[in-house]
């Protein structure tokens, strides 16, 4: 699969998009089909040419406080009711809330579509992003009725908004929460027995962990400062080594890194980083970070996104911050729909969802169904072959080989019960016409009496539908080779 990804990585520097390029007149680098867009292709990685070394006593002026993101939040809740709610995850250790806006054409309600969240502000001193966030939530709500991509979101995805994780640490002009604790540290290590005791884990931590449970998240975004590079897993490694250590989807986090980075002003023109992104490990491993546990945890393939060389830059660069990195924040959530395997599992004998799991051949990783609707979104990168399997205990496995393009794909699953010997009951996968009344009386009664025969009967009754299946499997199978079109839903299920 290495060819097609590094001609996707071509196409990205080859497109324009107009809307930058108006505006500055630069050259533009461009994204995979369909994520028409791109990065200034300029001689450094750095945004503003001014530096600072530290904090001065007036760097937040211009930046809202936690009083005035509060006021924002809610006065967007109120502008946009329409597409979008305001919740609460929960409270920092000095009390303030953890305000989160979620957009969607039916906010609040169960879909069968994939969620996405973004969270800014982790580190106190790192404020870009809760501004970044602000931006981009009212640029949807402005332009959902007439701009293609922005429509796209709202009707086909669920967004989440928390601006700022860490409030305190915002107000104390300092990295840590209220208790000095960095919250990309604070998570359970899959290397190390960091964090283990709940007792001593941050408010702010744990809200993000009940976050994750009760909500499935199919992908997600952090954002910090201090650097240009979009940070994929793993963030650590076994030995504490500085080397790159991937996780078992690399390539796919590799490919939505580079989708974030080729949109981006001019991310991927880095001279420190090759293409604009980074395996964590390989940058320097940390541990107990947020990014692995998600993955690992929460099934959510998160990314860690560095936006400004400069913490905290003045508040009158925030405008521009925002036009550098806008296009790269929405084509990242729109990257769900537009690559990747999505489909629903259903129970051939009730037509009915059933709760199950996605695995992918030589991927050891694990994407969870919906409960609601046992829908699934599984990210892959694109132009490769992939044998995905759809699994649900007290049912068939099923599986089936795709060819996955640059777009995404449906599948669906309609998987058959396990057979079930049980007094008078033979329940088979099968549905060969073995399932009626008068022939499941004839079993009851050779069951009670005539053991050995009935067991000979079920022998021969197996092999037959097994010769049956087989012979509609290949016929399947042929026509599935023939898909043409990405966008062509398909559904395995018996025959």
């Amino acid at each position: 699969m290495e060819l097609p990804f590094s001609l996707l990585l071509l196409f990205l520097s080859f497109s324009t998009c107009l809307h930058l390029s108006h505006a500055r007149g630069g050259q533009r680098s461009s994204l995979p089909s369909g994520f028409e867009n791109g990065g200034y292709a300029g001689s450094t990685r750095h945004l503003f040419k001014e530096s600072r070394s530290h904090i001065g006593n007036d760097v937040a002026r211009g930046y809202m406080t936690n009083s005035d993101l509060e006021k924002a939040v809610k006065a967007f809740g109120r502008r946009c009711s329409n597409i979008s709610r305001i919740y609460s995850i929960g409270k920092s250790v000095n009390g303030i809330p953890l305000w989160v806006i979620e957009i969607s054409d039916k906010p609040g309600e169960q879909e069968a579509e994939p969620a996405f969240k973004y969270i800014g502000n982790v580190h106190g001193d790192e404020p870009v992003g809760r501004e970044l966030l602000l931006f981009l939530a009212n640029w949807i709500c402005d332009n959902h009725l007439k701009d293609p991509l922005a429509a796209s979101i709202v009707e086909n995805v669920h967004l989440h908004i928390l601006p700022s994780m860490n409030p305190d640490g915002f107000s104390l002009r300092r990295r840590g929460n209220a208790n000095n604790v960095d919250l990309n540290r604070d998570f359970p290590d899959q290397f190390f027995p960091l964090n283990d005791d709940v007792d001593m884990r941050q408010p702010e931590t744990r809200a993000i962990m009940n976050w994750l449970r009760d909500i499935h998240f199919t992908a997600s975004a952090s954002l910090h400062g201090g650097a240009l590079v979009a940070n994929y897993p793993w963030d650590g490694t076994e030995d504490k080594r500085t080397n790159y250590f991937g996780c078992p989807d690399d390539e796919t986090f590799r490919f939505m890194a580079s989708i974030y980075s080729h949109s981006h002003y001019n991310m991927s023109s880095s001279k420190e980083f090759q293409g604009g992104i980074t395996n964590g490990a390989s940058w320097y491993p940390i541990y107990g970070g947020m990014q692995d546990w998600n993955y690992i945890h929460g099934g959510c393939f998160e990314l860690t996104l560095e936006i400004s060389d400069n913490k905290w830059p003045s508040a009158n660069e925030l405008p521009t911050l925002w036009e550098y990195n806008k296009m790269s924040m929405l084509n990242l959530v729109a990257s769900l729909l537009k690559t990747g395997v999505h489909g629903r599992i259903f129970s051939s004998d009730t037509g009915r969802p059933v709760l199950g799991s996605i695995t992918v051949k030589g991927i050891n990783h694990t994407v969870k169904a919906g409960r609601t609707f046992a829908d699934y979104h599984r990210l892959l990168a694109p132009g490769g072959r992939y044998e995905v399997m759809a699994t649900v205990p007290g049912y068939k496995s099923r599986s089936t080989g795709i060819w996955l393009e640059e777009a995404a794909m449906t599948l669906d699953f309609v998987l058959d019960p396990e057979v079930t010997l049980k007094g008078n009951l033979l329940r088979s996968s099968c549905e060969c016409d073995c399932g009626n009344k008068r022939r499941l009386e004839f079993v009851g009664f050779l069951w009670e009496g005539h053991l050995e025969i009935c067991l000979i009967l079920i022998v021969i009754a197996g092999f037959l539908c097994f010769l049956f299946r087989r012979r509609i499997k290949n016929n399947n199978l042929s026509k599935h080779r023939q898909l043409v079109g990405p966008k062509r839903p398909v559904v395995v299920s018996n025959a």
